[in-house]
């Protein structure tokens, strides 16, 4: 453990150490939108992620990722698969800036209404394909195009420029409760990729105060089956209620493995499936007048399910009106978007169907 804990403004800069890149400078320009804490109970809350423009979690990774890559003057085609939420943030964080072009693959029919919408709502530099395939295969295209293009580059949480801001909201999270004398805080994250879960992992490693990190899944059981049994086997993805979690084969399991060879001994997972999400997102508003997304909803089940001693801070990952097809038949009401989603929901949307092939996006990209 270091010798001295870093505050949470500190945590970025070891990984920009003789960089031209200032990181507190870049955070300030970035995260123009706050990560409160919800307290539902004295040693139990909720990290609400969910007050950016795109109304999710991934909004400071996308946003920080374009203000770095914009000072370096990086121009490049940037392209992003997303399960659903993650082609929105960076669809809202590059769109405009000059010698930027954005390509969001994701996968028809598998997210939301309303996430389907915002993707395709940017326009300009921004394009959006609805891939005939699964998020894998988003992924596993957006890989090899990478691969063969060099022009191109990443927005995904393969990124370190999209992984590393995410250290921030758990950093200060971990100080906030440690100075209201609850610490060390303990965190459920939902998870699918991976990313959202290891940058907690990285700041409980440089020594902030962190106890216990659980992994929740919806029913795509890829980490918790490995993560018991040792063996890693990836496996087709399933389709869920939590949308933006549904990935068979986490890319940043590699690099969990390597920072952790081990990694049984930081962090747990389990699953919790559709039926489950929704009776979570039906009791939470029943017993706490708070209403929740079905990727909450599968962290707030995790935690119900641990033996759960001292402070847990369970990650609020999109706002819930970005699925009210899903929420609102479950509690009776109506749920308001937050203004940023009403102005994204007001604009056209369109989005070319591709076959899942990445010969099929290459004939597609920007020609540079």
């Amino acid at each position: 453990m270091p010798e001295k804990v870093p505050r949470s403004n500190d945590v970025l800069a070891p990984y920009f150490e003789g960089e031209p890149l200032d990181p507190a400078e870049v955070a300030r320009a970035a995260f123009t939108f706050p990560a409160p804490l919800r307290w539902l109970g004295p040693h139990t809350a909720l990290l609400e992620l969910f007050h950016g423009p795109t109304a999710a979690f991934k909004d400071f990774g996308a946003r920080f990722l374009a203000e770095c890559l914009e000072r370096l003057g990086r121009k490049a085609t940037i392209v992003v698969a997303t399960s659903g939420d993650t082609g929105a943030a960076v669809g809202a964080a590059f769109a405009g800036r000059q010698g930027f072009e954005v390509v969001i693959l994701y996968p028809d029919g598998r997210v939301s209404g309303r996430q389907a919408h915002q993707l395709g709502a940017f326009g300009g530099n921004v394009r959006a394909f609805k891939v005939a395939g699964t998020f894998d295969d988003c992924q596993r295209m957006a890989k090899e195009t990478l691969a063969r293009r060099p022009d191109c580059t990443s927005a995904n949480s393969i990124s370190l420029g999209r992984l590393l801001p995410q250290l921030t909201y758990y950093a200060k999270t971990a100080l906030e409760v440690q100075r209201q004398g609850k610490g060390p805080v303990s965190f459920v994250v939902p998870t699918g990729n991976l990313g959202n879960a290891l940058a907690c992992v990285l700041v409980r490693d440089m020594g902030l105060p962190i106890d216990r990190i659980v992994l929740a899944t919806n029913a795509n059981r890829t980490l918790p089956q490995f993560l018991s049994s040792g063996a890693y086997r990836a496996l087709p993805t399933v389709a869920t209620l939590a949308n933006a979690m549904d990935v068979g084969d986490p890319s940043n399991l590699e690099r969990l493995l390597y920072w952790h060879p081990d990694p049984s001994r930081v962090v747990s997972a389990d699953s919790v499936d559709d039926a489950a999400i929704r009776e979570t997102i039906r009791r939470t508003f029943d017993e706490q007048g708070v209403v929740v997304c079905p990727h909450t909803a599968c962290g707030l089940e995790v935690l119900r399910r641990q033996a759960a001693k001292g402070t847990w801070v369970v990650a609020a990952t999109a706002h819930p009106a970005k699925f009210e097809t899903v929420v609102e038949p479950l509690i009776g009401r109506t749920v308001a978007p937050p203004a940023a989603l009403i102005e994204l929901l007001a604009k056209p949307s369109h989005a070319e169907p591709l076959e899942a092939s990445t010969e099929a996006l290459l004939k597609r990209l920007p020609q540079h």
